[in-house]
């Protein structure tokens, strides 16, 4: 275990004036009733965040919570309390309220903590978090940002900038015998510009982080790479014409288009929607449910990726699970309690947003692995169809698989090349469906620079998409050409 792992338990520890022997006694007190098992989730979190508009630095934020969540696990039953007052009294009452929700028989239990931790990864080990720089240097830098997009080109008229960095430390008991400590850094530029011509006025967005220091977004420019991203996306609007409506071949281009990927298939690839059966992937195991040309995998390894954890929110470590293989689904992502009943091995995917918040499968950083193809070839092979390079909102049912994206940079295929910008066009399909109809899968694998940002149940996490360039035949795209 690092040193900073073992400084951010001790801190935790520390801070709350607890000893490891209360949190012996806290757990058993949990499992008196024949639970099946039980854990204390501490966070201590601090947040920043500085936002520029109309030119002016306009809003600066810092806040700091701390809490702990108490679950208790018995057959399908989950207890669950959550206190930002934590004193051992607290945390007392908070075991026996979960308890109650998650009832057996009464008995004795008794919890036994070890000595040393677990081993674990160190995916995102900084010599500096990004809540450590000074508040002026992240103010500093959106003046810079809104410069550069507006010299980029006359016809940006305004620019939205934000910085936001969090230092979250977590501390997590287990019933089963594990002490899980984490420090986990975050942090996220986004840009926005509006471009105008005439009555035209188009807007474009992007942005990046990751798990990394502040000096990330000086590294390579990147700062100045955004900025310029967002002002040509919002120039391109200006020149877009309306998108053409009907069933078309599509092709999806590399890294932020998996967003596609997390929604309309991953949401149905985890644990308890599956244990439930309400997703469209449900008894599926073993079965062909996508062109063999797609491998899908969930890795939550990767160093420093915005996505990415050292262990789940269940202390659980991270893996690289492949969900489909060529074509074939192999697995779901599982949390404690789904893989404990649908008996099925653990992914390190219980995820929650804060301590306030019980523990769900939740996807980390989620992808289609490359292929053979070479991504002009796959452009060349599409007489008429629709090249999307970047998608905005959109909407999925699990239960169907049926969803409706809107294209936020997309162009016409006309003859094998990429002629000209469209705008409104949005792809409607279903995601099951959608595997079976990729034909060509690029060589291109690329991976979203660190902006994503999952909801489900109420609850938001931060996550990772990508993939190669896509080729789909036979998807429906709705647009506003008449």
């Amino acid at each position: 275990m690092s040193k900073e792992k073992i400084r951010a338990k001790q801190s935790l520890m520390d801070q709350f004036k607890l000893t490891p022997q209360q949190m012996e006694h806290i757990l058993g007190t949990a499992l008196e009733h024949q639970a099946d098992y039980a854990d204390l989730y501490f966070e201590a979190r601090t947040a920043e965040a500085v936002s520029l508009e109309e030119g002016l630095v306009k809003k600066t934020a810092r806040s700091i919570s701390q809490g702990v969540g108490i679950r208790v696990l018995a057959e399908d039953k989950t207890g669950y309390a959550h206190s930002d007052d934590i004193s051992l009294e607290t945390l007392q009452v908070a075991a026996r309220t979960a308890r109650a929700i998650a009832h057996r028989t009464p008995q004795t239990a008794s919890v036994s903590l070890p000595v040393t931790q677990p081993p674990s990864q160190d995916l995102y080990a900084l010599q500096a978090s990004p809540i450590s720089v000074p508040l002026q240097e992240k103010i500093a830098l959106l003046p810079k940002i809104d410069d550069e997009a507006r010299r980029y080109d006359p016809r940006i008229t305004n620019v939205m900038a934000s910085i936001a960095v969090e230092h979250k430390q977590v501390l997590i008991f287990t019933s089963d015998g594990k002490v899980c400590p984490d420090t986990q850094p975050l942090l996220r530029l986004q840009v926005t510009c509006i471009a105008t011509q005439g009555t035209n006025r188009q807007q474009g967005s992007y942005g990046g982080g990751g798990r990394v220091e502040f000096r990330h977004l000086e590294s390579g420019d990147r700062w100045r790479n955004f900025a310029h991203e967002a002002a040509r996306q919002a120039l391109l609007g200006l020149e877009a014409v309306p998108a053409p409506a009907g069933t078309m071949t599509v092709v999806l281009g590399p890294g932020w288009p998996g967003i596609l990927l997390h929604e309309a298939i991953g949401h149905g690839l985890e644990g308890d929607f599956n244990r439930k059966k309400v997703s469209a992937f449900s008894d599926l195991l073993g079965q062909k449910v996508a062109s063999e040309l797609c491998t899908v995998v969930d890795d939550g390894t990767l160093p420093n990726r915005r996505g990415s954890l050292n262990f789940d929110d269940e202390g659980t470590p991270t893996s690289r699970t492949v969900l489909i293989e060529k074509g074939i689904l192999r697995g779901y992502l599982q949390d404690r309690l789904n893989a404990r009943l649908m008996q099925m091995p653990l992914t390190g995917n219980g995820r929650r947003e804060s301590f306030a918040h019980m523990p769900m499968p939740r996807m980390t950083n989620t992808f289609m692995l490359a292929g053979e193809a070479d991504p002009e070839d796959i452009i060349k092979s599409v007489s008429k169809g629709l090249f999307a390079v970047s998608f905005g909102g959109g909407q999925v049912d699990i239960t169907s698989g049926k969803f409706v994206f809107s294209a936020s940079e997309a162009y016409l295929i006309e003859d094998g090349k990429v002629t000209r910008p469209v705008k409104g066009a949005t792809i409607i399909g279903n995601g099951p469906d959608v595997l079976t109809r990729i034909s060509m899968v690029g060589n291109d694998l690329k991976l979203d620079d660190g902006i994503g940002t999952c909801g489900k149940e109420g609850q938001s996490v931060p996550v990772g998409v990508g993939q190669p360039t896509l080729r789909i035949d036979g998807i429906t795209v709705g647009g506003t050409q008449a």
